[in-house]
């Protein structure tokens, strides 16, 4: 459930600044400051504007900044990073958040400023901030080659982040053949597929890029295990011979009629007793949270696809009903972020 706590001034300053508050993140990775006070914790304004090459207005406009939102914390005159920004760096996170900053500041930002449009709209209005055709940013990122690549190496990024909950939730004992369905650039069929070494993958999606999947997969060496196959999900049957489905990060893109579309050529795919997964960010039945999947709506409200949204739970095991799905269950990830991953059996 979420948390209860009234709204405070303080609150609503943080709300009514939130973009400044970005601001604040994105010019303290931007000017190197957190890697900075990671490597050498302790200095002083003055020292930091030197190693940034700041004049000292600058610098005592972004320590304000990023120490008022508990970005960095000061001692003495002296400063370092916040606590949370040091694990992210001492496990390796930190240059995820990095990519997802960048994310943020190149591709969101530029479309969110269409948010109450799309709302009004019930439409990715935003998505007129994006060169090219189609009705949803996938087809139109082969329009712009510079930002294909920073989507899809950002996608790996959150993709990264939020795997662990995929790997540690998807139990794929005794599956043979896993089908992943708008697998991307192969991220989480390769994450599962190092996870679970006698399984085999193919991932599907559009031409363009399975040919990035298929080069990370040979990367990895995996080219024996993981397939990769250009389809359209909407348009084009499924191939046979895999005894589970999986939606990572797919379903939240597309209106519930369309999940339920895709949901049935899972069914029409997979055997008896076969099982399809779903793997996204998850909003609660309650309706009231978390917060990050009500914020990462705008996102979702103004950019990919028509209908994108953070779905609820209980969606989900409706719409397995509705494709001939039995035995739903949900298995939350426990983490900061909202992702879990929710099964069924045909």
């Amino acid at each position: 459930m979420s948390d209860p706590s009234p709204l405070t001034t303080d609150g609503l300053v943080q709300i009514l600044f939130g973009s400044s508050a970005f601001q604040m993140l994105n010019a303290g990775r931007n000017l190197g400051l957190f890697p900075l006070l990671h490597q050498q914790p302790g200095l002083t304004a003055q020292e930091i504007g030197e190693e940034l090459g700041l004049a000292d207005r600058p610098t005592q406009i972004l320590l304000l900044g990023t120490t008022a939102l508990h970005l960095t914390i000061r001692q003495d005159d002296q400063y370092r990073n916040a606590d949370v920004l040091e694990g992210m760096f001492a496990d390796g996170t930190w240059d995820i958040i990095e990519d997802l900053i960048e994310y943020e500041e190149r591709i969101v930002r530029p479309a969110e400023v269409d948010f109450t449009d799309s709302l009004r709209a019930n439409t990715n209005i935003g998505l007129r901030r994006v060169k090219g055709t189609g009705t949803d940013l996938y087809h139109r990122l082969s329009a712009d080659p510079d930002l294909e690549q920073l989507f899809y190496r950002c996608m790996r990024s959150w993709s990264r982040l939020s795997n662990p909950v995929l790997i540690e939730k998807a139990d794929l004992t005794g599956v043979r053949r896993v089908l992943d369905v708008g697998g991307g650039d192969g991220v989480n069929a390769i994450a599962l597929a190092q996870a679970n070494p006698g399984v085999e993958f193919t991932v599907l999606d559009l031409p363009g890029t399975v040919e990035i999947a298929r080069r990370k997969v040979a990367e990895h060496g995996l080219s024996d295990r993981i397939s990769v196959r250009a389809a359209d999900i909407f348009a084009d049957a499924y191939p046979g011979g895999h005894d589970c489905v999986l939606f990572a990060n797919q379903l939240v893109i597309w209106s519930p009629e369309q999940n339920v579309r895709l949901l049935g050529k899972a069914y029409a795919a997979l055997p008896d007793g076969g099982r399809v997964l779903v793997f996204n960010a998850m909003s609660d039945d309650s309706g009231d949270g978390p917060l990050y999947a009500a914020l990462d709506n705008v996102y979702f409200a103004t950019l990919p696809a028509a209908s994108s949204t953070i779905y609820r739970w209980g969606q989900y095991e409706e719409w397995f009903a509705a494709a001939g799905f039995a035995k739903a269950e949900r298995l939350p990830g426990g983490r900061w972020t909202p992702h879990g991953v929710i099964s069924a059996v045909k």
